[in-house]
C-alpha cells in the first residue's frame, strides 16, 4: 500500500512539474497569431505585424521569421516603414510603437486617442500620418514625439492612407469615404467615391493616378488626382484589401 501511494505521489509530482513549466509555442514557427499586415524593404527583408503585438522580421527573403519584442499585446494592424532603421506599427487601443534600429527596440508612442488605428504612412523621416476609428485622423512632424488630431470632417471608420508628398494625402474609409489634402492636413475635403461599399485600400502611381479598393470586389481609379473616380471591373465580389 505504502508502494502504491509513494507511485502515486511520485506521478502526481511529476505531473505538477511538467504543467508548471513555460509552454512554447511549436508549429507554425515561430508563432501563429494572425498576421494582418506586410512591408518588404528589399528581396531579403520583411516586417509584418498581427494579433497579440506581433512583429516579425526577415532577413532572408522569408526562409525564416524572428519574433520582435513590440511592449505590448494589443492586435498592431498595419506598419510603414521608413528606411531600414525607422518604421512605425499602429493598431488597437490607440497604439503606436516606434523603431529607429531595425526593430531591436521597439517604444510606444502616445497617440492621444483610443480609437482602433487602421493604418499608418510615413511621409519622411519626421512626418507621418496615421488613420482610425471615428474618423480619427492623427499626424506628427516630430518623428513621433508628439501626435496631432486633425479635423477629417467625418465620423466614418478610416481604413488607409497614403501620401503623394509632405502636403498631399488620401485617405479611404466606410461607405465609400475618400479624403484628400493638399496642405498637409490642415484641411481634408471629402470627393465623390461613387461608391457605398467600404474601401480598405489607397494606394496612387503618382499625383495623378490612383486606385482605391474594397468590398464587393469594388476597385475605383482616377487620372486627375481624386477629382473623379471610375468603377473598375474586378470579376470578383471578394473583400478586397491591398493594393
Amino acid at each position: 500500500m505504502k508502494k502504491e501511494l509513494l507511485l502515486i505521489w511520485s506521478c502526481m509530482a511529476l505531473a505538477h512539474h511538467a504543467f508548471s513549466q513555460q509552454w512554447f509555442w511549436q508549429n507554425p514557427l515561430p508563432q501563429g497569431n494572425t498576421l494582418y499586415s506586410l512591408k518588404t524593404m528589399s528581396t531579403t527583408a520583411a516586417y509584418a505585424v498581427g494579433d497579440g503585438g506581433t512583429i516579425l522580421k526577415t532577413t532572408n527573403g522569408g526562409t525564416t521569421w524572428l519574433n520582435q519584442t513590440s511592449g505590448t499585446s494589443l492586435l498592431l494592424q498595419s506598419l510603414s516603414v521608413y528606411d531600414a532603421s525607422t518604421m512605425y506599427a499602429v493598431g488597437d487601443g490607440g497604439t503606436i510603437l516606434k523603431t529607429e534600429n531595425g526593430g531591436t527596440n521597439w517604444t510606444t508612442q502616445t497617440s492621444g486617442v483610443i480609437d482602433w488605428l487602421y493604418a499608418i504612412q510615413c511621409v519622411n523621416a519626421s512626418t507621418a500620418f496615421a488613420v482610425g476609428d471615428g474618423g480619427a485622423i492623427l499626424k506628427t512632424t516630430s518623428g513621433g514625439t508628439n501626435w496631432t488630431s486633425q479635423t477629417s470632417g467625418t465620423t466614418n471608420g478610416l481604413y488607409a492612407v497614403t501620401t503623394i508628398d509632405a502636403n498631399t494625402a488620401f485617405v479611404v474609409g466606410v461607405s465609400g469615404t475618400i479624403l484628400k489634402t493638399t496642405n498637409g492636413g490642415t484641411n481634408w475635403t471629402s470627393q465623390t467615391s461613387g461608391t457605398s461599399n467600404g474601401l480598405y485600400a489607397v494606394w496612387f502611381t503618382n499625383a495623378n493616378v490612383g486606385y482605391a479598393a474594397g468590398n464587393g470586389g469594388t476597385i475605383l481609379k482616377t487620372t486627375n488626382g481624386g477629382t473623379n473616380w471610375t468603377s473598375q471591373a474586378s470579376g470578383v465580389l471578394s473583400w478586397l484589401q491591398s493594393l
